[in-house]
């Protein structure tokens, strides 16, 4: 969605792509009873790099990974408070999740770590209790965001034909 060099036309076919596709997004996330800030995120991670259909899978693939480590990490807390004491759980849990999603960042593969952390911001961010159920609501919400994303890039090379 650069606008890098286009015509004023091209500028505005893109723009009400990308607004009408973030319409249908929020629209399907409500329908679903999916947050629609979480639909979002997988917005934002199909921009961070690569904007392709690879890369689409690639990036949602570590927003689902880090919403996995956020729940983790969240149902941890007290087992960890329970041995180190509950104003060191924190601190220790935190170190321990960006050890382990920096360090992720050195993969040959799903080694976005802008999309570790948007997972772990939008699982923090939910305040929803660990369960299976509550990472799949949370990815359902980013998988829309990721295919509006990825809709709203290829979308305007389609119908804007270069001069």
């Amino acid at each position: 969605m650069s606008h890098a060099r286009q015509s004023p036309t091209s500028f505005i076919i893109t723009t009400l792509i990308a607004a009408v596709t973030a319409a249908v997004a929020a629209a399907s996330s409500a329908a679903l009873s999916l947050p629609v800030w979480a639909m979002f995120i997988g917005w934002i991670a199909f921009f961070t790099r690569g904007m392709n259909t690879r890369s689409a899978f690639e990036n949602l693939a570590c927003v689902g990974l880090g919403l996995t480590i956020g729940a983790i990490a969240a149902f941890s807390l007290p087992h960890v408070g329970s041995i180190v004491g509950p104003r060191l759980a924190l601190p220790v849990v935190v170190f321990v999740v960006a050890l382990l999603v920096v360090a992720m960042r050195g993969m040959p593969i799903l080694n976005n770590l802008l999309g570790y952390f948007l997972g772990l911001v939008a699982w923090f961010a939910a305040h929803l209790e660990p369960s299976t159920e509550s990472l799949a609501h949370l990815l359902g919400a980013s998988t829309i965001g990721s295919a509006a994303g990825w809709v709203s890039h290829y979308m305007p090379a389609r119908i804007v034909k270069p001069s």
